[in-house]
């Protein structure tokens, strides 16, 4: 009760200080007016298939498609700490979707945070980063946009706390937090770091998930890709503070976005599978670039721990987790061992298991309750889920036994909570909410 209490508080003193900040910095902006449908024909087609590409490297369909939904009809639920917000259609309806949006009015919604009708958009959408996409890549993402099947698809009311159902908060936000301006090269960086650097920080938006959050839901920017949160994942660390138990490479970074796999790192899996399969459609020096951008934030490794861990995991499992070692003998060993039939698995090694690393356990729970879904450019990549196998604490006992086995870290804390709530976000995900 007051934990609860103390919630309610924080949250309350939230809104009372982002209403001040909103007074301050003044809550509304001009409506842009209606303008008229354009067919498909008047954009230019090579601007649409640019944009194309522009939309993949942005994860624009899978933030605006719901499961099993119309391409970017929205309706797709985004849960934050201050509620649910339900991503909007983005296909030319000129009456549930952007139909009636001229250029001007979508530019100013990817640079300034703004809708057409002036009320601000909350920064879920994260046009802290798309305002330093050019205004050229920004044109052509909306040719594409507008050149897409029109759906009519009312977007679902938000389900926020109180106060944040008020868009006015929102300026008072971006008072404390958002920086608008496009991105300007860094002349001491080479041409492929600065396009690295732009598409990253910009359109690629990497910082969303992977940098922690202030209680405000803001980056915090003096931990840029120090490691963050997506969709109950935990998202690692791509700078110094990465834990990744065997260095990454820049080709092993680019064969990780663009195909979703890569030995010894193993599998792109939940919310970055869908990055990997977008990553995959673009051109690839622009995968190289991030690749490259990526790997100048990775500090490189001092030791390679993979083979002093291995000499731990092949010995005598770790005192009190002969269960887990069972467990993994019988359900894990056979594509994991180094000497075993990893066939179509492509069961990587777990000394090398970056998901092992991490942390906290919230991932390796996922991906032994859900399994792995292959990436679509390495089919084989995949691994099957044992909620229906593996009782809760079955789960446990191999998780603790991986994690002593496989890593010099110490024990993971908070595991049957971990489990449970994986079980129930998997339990969740089949339950349409629209």
């Amino acid at each position: 009760m007051y934990a609860m209490r103390l919630r309610q508080a924080i949250l309350g003193l939230l809104g009372v200080t982002l209403l001040a900040a909103a007074y301050v910095y003044g809550a509304g902006y001009p409506e842009i007016s209606p303008s008229e449908h354009s067919p498909p024909t008047a954009f230019d087609s090579a601007a649409v298939a640019r944009g194309a590409e522009l939309a993949s490297l942005g994860n624009c369909g899978v933030c605006h498609t719901r499961p099993d939904g119309p391409s970017y009809a929205g309706g797709r639920p985004m849960a934050t700490p201050f509620g649910t917000i339900f991503t909007t259609n983005i296909t030319p309806d000129v009456e549930t979707g952007l139909g009636r949006w001229s250029e001007p009015a979508f530019l100013r919604a990817m640079q300034e945070g703004v809708r057409r009708d002036g009320a601000h958009l909350y920064p879920a959408f994260p046009y802290d980063h798309f305002t330093k996409v050019s205004a050229a890549d920004l044109r052509a993402i909306y040719a594409f946009l507008m050149t897409r099947e029109p759906v009519r698809a009312q977007t679902p009311p938000n389900e926020l706390q109180f106060p944040f159902q008020f868009r006015e908060l929102i300026a008072g936000w971006k008072l404390l937090f958002f920086r608008p301006g496009e991105f300007k090269p860094d002349p001491v960086l080479s041409p492929v770091l600065n396009r690295g650097a732009y598409l990253t920080e910009g359109l690629a938006h990497c910082g969303a998930c992977h940098t922690p959050r202030n209680v405000f839901g803001a980056e915090r920017h003096g931990k840029y890709l120090g490691g963050g949160e997506a969709e109950d994942w935990h998202a690692p660390a791509l700078n110094a503070s990465s834990t990744a138990p065997v260095a990454w490479t820049n080709d092993q970074l680019f064969a990780y976005l663009r195909h979703g796999f890569v030995d010894p790192h193993g599998v792109a899996a939940g919310p970055m599978r869908p990055v990997a399969d977008n990553l995959g459609k673009v051109n690839e020096h622009d995968v190289k670039a991030i690749a490259s951008f990526i790997g100048a934030m990775l500090a490189p490794s001092t030791t390679d721990r993979r083979e002093k861990v291995a000499s731990r995991a092949l010995g005598a499992p770790a005192e009190n987790k002969v269960d887990g070692a069972l467990i993994y003998a019988g359900a894990c060993a056979l594509c994991h061992e180094p000497n075993g039939q990893s066939f179509s698995a492509r069961g990587i090694h777990l000394t090398a298991s970056k998901v092992l690393a991490m942390p906290d356990p919230r991932n390796l729970a996922h991906v032994i309750i859900d399994g792995i879904e292959a990436p679509v450019a390495t089919p084989s990549a995949q691994m099957p889920g044992f909620a229906d196998v593996l009782t809760d604490p079955q789960i446990i006992a191999l998780m603790t036994y991986l994690r002593a086995n496989f890593t010099d870290k110490t024990p993971w804390t908070g595991l049957p909570e971990a489990v449970r709530t994986a079980k129930g976000e998997a339990e969740r995900s089949k339950t349409p909410r629209w």
